[in-house]
Order: C-alpha cells, then sequence, then structure tokens
C-alpha cells in the first residue's frame, strides 16, 4: 500500500546524532509514512544503526552509495519515494511528533500551495549565536503565502529540513540539483517560478541543530557570493523582465555587491538611493547616489532593497508604497 508521506533523508557520519533523529520520526502522531535513508558513503557506524532500524520498522529503506554529496543523495532517495508528498529530515536534528501530521493537514487543506514548512528552533542553545537567532527568527515571522513571497529574495524562506513538498510539483521541475548555489533554495525558486506558492505551519515542529561543521557553514555553494547568484539568477529570469534596470537601495557593501552580480549577468543599474549624505552626488559603477525623493521617481526600473540592518528593509519599503509602488511588482527585497 502506497504511503501518504516519503521521508528523504540522507546522512553522512551521522551516527553521534542519528539515534535522536530516528527516535523523533518513530515517535510521529501520523504513521502512514516511508523514510528512505541514504548514506552516503559513512565510515563510522551510520550503517549499523541504520540497517538495524529497517530491520525493526517496515516503513524504512536504506541504500548506500559511495560519498557523492547531498544533492546525489536526496536525488537518490527521490527517486524511491512513492508518495505523493515529499518531506525532507537531516540525521542531526529532531521533529516534534505532531510534525508530519500538522504540515500534512496544511498541505491538504490548500492545493495551492506546493511547499510548506514550519517553526523552527536552533539548539544546543550553547553552540547558537545570534547570527542564527536572528535567522530563527526571521524564518519563524514569515507564514503566510503572502509573507514569505515578500521575503523570497532575502534568503530561502523555509529551513530546508522542514521541506514538506508535493511529489508531483518536484518532479515537474526537475527535482534537487546543484547549479552552483543552494540546492535548497534553488528548488523553491524553481517552484515559484512555475506558479508555486509556500506556507508554514506556524508553530515550532523542528529543532534544527547547529554546530560549526554544518555543511552550510563549510561548503562554497552556501557562501554569501553563491547566495547572491542565486538571486540574481533568478530576479533576471522573473521580476526585471521588461525593466530598464535597477535602483538599489543601499550604497554600502551589500547593495554595491549586488550591484556587482547585476551588472556582471547584464542588467543596468539606474542608481543607488542612500541616506548618508557624503556619498550623495557620487557614483557607483557608473551611477548615481541619489536621495529617496528622486530615487522613487525613476521610470522603468524594479527597486531592490538592499540594506541589511535590522529595520531597513521595512523602512525601505513603507518609503516605496507611500510613493505608491507596489510589492514585488515594482521593488523586491534581497537583503
Amino acid at each position: 500500500m502506497t504511503p501518504a508521506i516519503s521521508v528523504l533523508l540522507p546522512v553522512r557520519d551521522g551516527a553521534v546524532h542519528l539515534p535522536e533523529a530516528i527516535a523523533s520520526l518513530d515517535a510521529q502522531s501520523f504513521e502512514d509514512f516511508e523514510v528512505l535513508a541514504v548514506d552516503d558513503g559513512s565510515t563510522d557506524a551510520t550503517p549499523q544503526l541504520l540497517a538495524d532500524w529497517a530491520a525493526r520498522d517496515g516503513r524504512v529503506r536504506v541504500v548506500r552509495q559511495h560519498a557523492a554529496g547531498i544533492v546525489p543523495a536526496l536525488e537518490r532517495a527521490r527517486g524511491m519515494a512513492c508518495a505523493p508528498y515529499l518531506a525532507r529530515m537531516d540525521a542531526d536534528d529532531v521533529c516534534d511528533p505532531a510534525r508530519l501530521a500538522e504540515q500534512l493537514a496544511l498541505m491538504e487543506g490548500d492545493a495551492t500551495v506546493v511547499a510548506c514548512g514550519c517553526g523552527v528552533e536552533y539548539f544546543p542553545d550553547e553552540s547558537v549565536r545570534d547570527g542564527a537567532r536572528r535567522y530563527q527568527e526571521w524564518l519563524n515571522a514569515s507564514v503566510t503565502p503572502e509573507e514569505i513571497d515578500g521575503q523570497l529574495f532575502v534568503e530561502c524562506p523555509l529551513a530546508h529540513p522542514t521541506f514538506f513538498m508535493r511529489a508531483e510539483s518536484v518532479s515537474r521541475v526537475g527535482g534537487y540539483r546543484d547549479p552552483g548555489w543552494p540546492e535548497d533554495y534553488d528548488l523553491l525558486m524553481r517552484l515559484w517560478e512555475a506558479g508555486g506558492r509556500f506556507a508554514k505551519v506556524p508553530a515550532i515542529l523542528l529543532r534544527w541543530r547547529e554546530s560549526a561543521d554544518r555543511l552550510s557553514r563549510s561548503h562554497p555553494r552556501y557562501a554569501p557570493e553563491a547566495l547572491l547568484a542565486c538571486k540574481v539568477h533568478y530576479l533576471a529570469e522573473t521580476r526585471l523582465r521588461g525593466r530598464a534596470g535597477v535602483v538599489i537601495w543601499g550604497a554600502g557593501p551589500v547593495g554595491k555587491a549586488a550591484a556587482r552580480a547585476l551588472l556582471d549577468a547584464g542588467t543596468r543599474v539606474l542608481a543607488f538611493v542612500d541616506v548618508d549624505p557624503r556619498k550623495l552626488g557620487q557614483e557607483i559603477h557608473g551611477a548615481p547616489v541619489v536621495d529617496a525623493a528622486v530615487g522613487v521617481g525613476i521610470a522603468g526600473a524594479l527597486h531592490l532593497a538592499a540594506v541589511g540592518q535590522p529595520g531597513a528593509r521595512d523602512r525601505i519599503r513603507d518609503v516605496l508604497r507611500d510613493a505608491g509602488r507596489t510589492e514585488p511588482t515594482d521593488f523586491v527585497a534581497i537583503a
């Protein structure tokens, strides 16, 4: 009998924390799921832990492969999946017992949503730095499709280990791939580009383990430059179509980096907007630095909020809305 949910669980050398992840899946209140565990070249006790799990739980299928990386492991698991829904799980995280039940209920209740997440909490507390806490707060604040759409170009708006997706929608856009930037963000952007919407269960249903050796902390695919390249690629394919160029709000390091990436991709930078009087009248990459009153009047542009300081994004949004600009048609937050 076909299960309702296929859980994709790639793991390499995860023996230290894998028992906690397994226990949290065993404890799910919704039980009609399968687990596709892909051992990506482990050299520790991971193979035995997975074998023991599969031996006592018929819902678990395990395959081993030579170390190939997370994208091939995820695609191997997805190729084995037979359920209409795909759920992600990492081998060092911990699910709340209600996670699968609540995400399934959300998806079953809204056919327009192709993927959903849930609230997250970083742990253990002693390893969580201020930047991670700010990211956690930002992630958990956007819940509705409209809220998530407004944050789509800031960062990946759903935590990858919370992904819960329609298998058919994922298949239609080609599944996971490695284009040189984060595979989770890339998949969401392709789902969005195809017309999909995202939502989030507002409850904290996943404890997300923080550690210095996390792949997202060490692999160049997750570096700021790679993340920016992803944003620029999908801006060019969507919001920038038919635009004369961009007006970048923020002439600091974030705005300058965005401008360089956009120029390299063939997009014109028409102006920078900044509040620092010392910058007004200067040129950056051949574009003038102007104040907000001038910036909002530049015709044919897509306005990009590119200031990373707390509160700046919302202040820029207020100015643009007061000037009659609409989000995300006329302006997009990218920082």
